[in-house]
């Protein structure tokens, strides 16, 4: 099973179109060590053809055409997306869905019952791509039960709902239901490693947690480093708890929780176990966060704390 990191930036990319922060004007004069990155996705192969999308950025054509591996050209029109599955319906990850518009048979789309009413609802994109390739609509239930991917032999996947934020535009925004916001556990049946992927995670609870420390690699958010970073650049009035997502300093941040995750147990071919590390990523990254600096103090205390710091391209063989 491979997991390939499409793009690492949360929502607005990297640098932002109209941003001036320091990281994003920066970046653009050469002044400060950092790479641009498009907007969150990743996808999953079992067979280095067929790819499971998950979550549809705006930037996914540029996503795409960065990455050949995922164009097989089997025939005049061909795409190895086999299906795409979303996280949530904020328009970062949803939004790409319309450039899928020219395909010959109907989108494969896996989504929670609450991101299906968003989706044809507050954000009509199911509506509209009914007047092109149309969406074969597929549900992801939260019983904690896994289902497969069609195309994606031997991979298993299962939703865990999280406790975070509907995009503003839901009628549930201050009114959380459950499905609003999933993780995924997506494991190789065949070797039983698997990674947990969430880009947007508010709470970290105890069915979370476990999850988090039975994977053997962790894609997971990293949007703020601070709680108020947003508010001291007098870019917004909101903390990260109120837009759904836990910074990686302070107490009980994400480094803290990353921390308490120890090394996984795995038997080899012989039955033997061993400690096996877990691999720590973060993704979807705010384009004011400092951990963007490659040089950066900030970024130097992850390295401390053996935690990565996902870029677009990053690929990953479980």
């Amino acid at each position: 099973m491979k997991i390939k990191i499409l793009g690492s930036s949360a929502g607005g990319g990297f640098p932002q179109w109209n941003c001036n922060c320091g990281n994003c004007e920066g970046v653009r004069r050469g002044s400060v060590r950092a790479t641009p990155r498009t907007q969150s996705s990743i996808a999953v192969t079992a067979n280095g053809e067929d790819w499971l999308l998950v979550n549809a950025s705006p930037d996914l054509l540029t996503q795409a055409a960065a990455n050949p591996d995922m164009q097989p050209a089997r025939r005049i029109r061909d795409s190895g997306i086999a299906a795409v599955l979303v996280v949530d319906s904020q328009i970062d990850h949803v939004t790409g869905l319309l450039m899928l518009r020219e395909r010959s048979t109907p989108l494969p789309l896996y989504t929670t019952d609450a991101v299906w009413d968003d989706l044809t609802g507050g954000f009509p994109v199911a509506p509209i791509l009914s007047h092109y390739c149309g969406i074969e609509r597929r549900s992801v239930a939260l019983d904690g039960e896994p289902f497969e991917v069609a195309g994606l032999s031997g991979v298993q996947v299962t939703a865990l709902p999280l406790n975070s934020k509907a995009p503003p535009y839901s009628p549930h925004r201050e009114t959380p239901v459950r499905g609003d916001n999933i993780g995924l556990v997506i494991t190789n049946r065949y070797t039983g490693r698997r990674v947990f992927y969430a880009p947007g995670l508010g709470v970290v609870g105890p069915q979370v947690l476990k999850a988090m420390r039975d994977a053997d690699l962790l894609l997971v958010d990293g949007t703020f480093w601070t709680s108020d970073e947003m508010i001291r650049l007098d870019l917004s009035d909101k903390t990260a708890a109120d837009m759904g997502h836990l910074p990686q300093s302070g107490r009980g941040g994400m480094i803290e929780v990353l921390d308490s995750i120890g090394p996984r147990n795995v038997e080899d071919v012989k039955g033997v176990a061993s400690p096996q590390p877990v691999r720590k990523v973060l993704i979807h990254i705010n384009n004011t966060n400092p951990i963007l600096v490659e040089d950066g103090s900030e970024r130097g205390v992850l390295v401390d704390h053996g935690i990565e710091v996902g870029s677009d391209g990053m690929t990953f063989e479980l």
